[in-house]
């Protein structure tokens, strides 16, 4: 109800405020059929149904055409592709061995997030199954991300169960309460069955660590078991496998064994810069009506998604939501405003989500951090002046107070979130080294995020900020 200039209902107003009110619209309603007679009509600026809602928002002309276009994941036209030219020549004619009912090479695409790899690889697979239906071919494409996938046992079930849905099948295992082995025994069952050929993407997968107490991580382990698969006999199939991860050194983590059977065509995915999102954003424009984009509407996307590592992910969400928040308002242009209001929404949607669930001793560490980069001009924090701050903000709400070392650790663990990068520096003989801490979001996005904490919120704003200022100046 907060898209609407006055969400309170008639329940929520007294008596009073319900007489001496103008009668409602013609096309509005009454609140029932046989209104009491001594019962005033709503004013035309007050409550209305919800189903009256909805029919007048669902009959207003809306500023979005296609808004599959204005979604990341979705599988675009070749021509939408853009400044990708080499990988996209790489990926083809690696997997375009799949044609010939051949096993095509494993693949290791890397690169930062939002630069092409996983849409090149689904356009490439796309278009392979489309050939290969043709030519009598059975070809799949099994894909999973594996940011939410916490145990090798788990990632092997959404692989069959997404085998299963590209061969319309069942998965005749339950998903808990067996061992891993007949996991892997299914996903061969219904591969075998079912495809000729297949391609299985493995998005993030450096996020699959799986169990502490193994030895290799757990993206190790599903590597060797699916690269070994072939030799073994246990598929009859041609399989490849293309690993995708945003971590440039996620194959140093990956075991001798794991490494000799899984042997990759290693791709690499540079940042976009800002000519070539606006490009890709160019070449989605028609998502919107035409002439419904102001001209300073891309180049601002654009220039803003450059700033974080040249993510087109970003780029595209900025549109989707400035074009929402026009929709809301009732305007007739997506304009500057809605981008730059866009930007702010975005990027604190993606800390609130990242931040509620870390611990308060967490919370305090980055929010301490956060408010010494908001004080500085290339908003990066020193480790020291960070900790000092943060002893303030655990005397003020009365919390444990960890060591430097710990809350340096906790920071550290804040860069598997992206929300914060480091370097070891230092100033001089005399200052010693510490660590830089850069933030990837504004610092005051962060700020204004944590502060929705209870306990976090007790703390005056004002206070912490005099304390950062005097402990930037003993920096100098």
């Amino acid at each position: 109800m907060d898209d609407f200039d006055n969400p309170r209902d008639g329940a929520g107003r007294s008596k009073d405020e319900t007489t001496n009110q103008a009668p409602p619209s013609s096309d509005e309603s009454p609140a029932s059929e046989t209104p009491p007679p001594s019962r005033e009509p709503e004013a035309s600026d007050g409550s209305r149904s919800i189903e009256d809602m909805l029919l007048e928002f669902d009959q207003q002309e809306g500023l979005i055409r296609d808004r599959s276009l204005l979604d990341p994941n979705h599988i675009v036209e070749e021509d939408r592709i853009v400044g990708r030219d080499e990988q996209l020549q790489e990926v083809t004619k690696m997997l375009r061995v799949a044609l010939g009912d051949n096993r095509p090479p494993n693949l290791f695409l890397y690169g930062p997030s939002g630069t092409g790899k996983s849409l090149i690889t689904k356009a490439v697979c796309k278009n392979i199954s489309q050939i290969c239906e043709t030519r009598d071919i059975q070809f799949g494409t099994i894909e999973v991300n594996c940011q939410d996938l916490d145990t090798l046992g788990v990632a092997v079930y959404e692989l069959a169960s997404r085998a299963a849905d590209e061969a319309d099948v069942a998965v005749e295992v339950p998903k808990h309460g067996v061992a891993t082995k007949e996991k892997w025994d299914e996903l061969y069952r219904i591969v075998n069955e079912n495809f000729d050929s297949a391609v299985f993407v493995l998005d993030e997968l450096d996020m699959l660590v799986g169990r502490r107490d193994k030895q290799e991580p757990a993206f190790s382990r599903l590597l060797y078991q699916l690269s070994r698969a072939g030799a073994n006999n246990e598929l009859t199939a041609y399989v490849s496998v293309v690993a995708i991860s945003n971590d440039t050194k996620m194959m140093e983590s990956v075991g001798s064994r794991a490494l000799s059977s899984f042997t990759p065509e290693d791709v690499h995915f540079d940042d976009y810069d800002a000519n070539q999102l606006q490009s890709i954003l160019r070449r989605r424009r028609d998502a919107f009506y035409e002439d419904v984009l102001e001209e300073d509407v891309i180049p601002l996307a654009a220039a803003f998604a450059a700033q974080t590592h040249g993510d087109a992910r970003k780029a595209i969400d900025l549109m989707r939501v400035a074009g929402e928040l026009a929709e809301r308002e009732g305007d007739e242009h997506v304009r500057e405003e809605h981008v730059r209001e866009a930007q702010d929404k975005v990027e604190k949607n993606r800390v609130l989500e990242v931040v509620r669930g870390i611990s308060t001793q967490k919370k305090l560490c980055l929010y301490a951090t956060a408010a010494v980069a908001a004080e500085t001009d290339d908003e990066c924090a020193r480790s020291t002046t960070g900790y000092r701050v943060y002893q303030y903000l655990t005397d003020v709400i009365d919390a444990d107070q960890y060591h430097q070392e710990t809350y340096v650790n906790k920071m550290k663990e804040m860069t598997t979130y992206s929300l914060v990068d480091f370097e070891r520096r230092s100033h001089g003989p005399s200052s010693g080294m510490f660590l830089e801490f850069q933030f990837g979001e504004r610092p005051e996005t962060i700020l204004e995020t944590l502060r929705e904490d209870s306990r976090i919120e007790m703390v005056s704003t004002s206070e912490v900020t005099s304390v950062v200022k005097a402990q930037v100046r003993n920096e100098t």
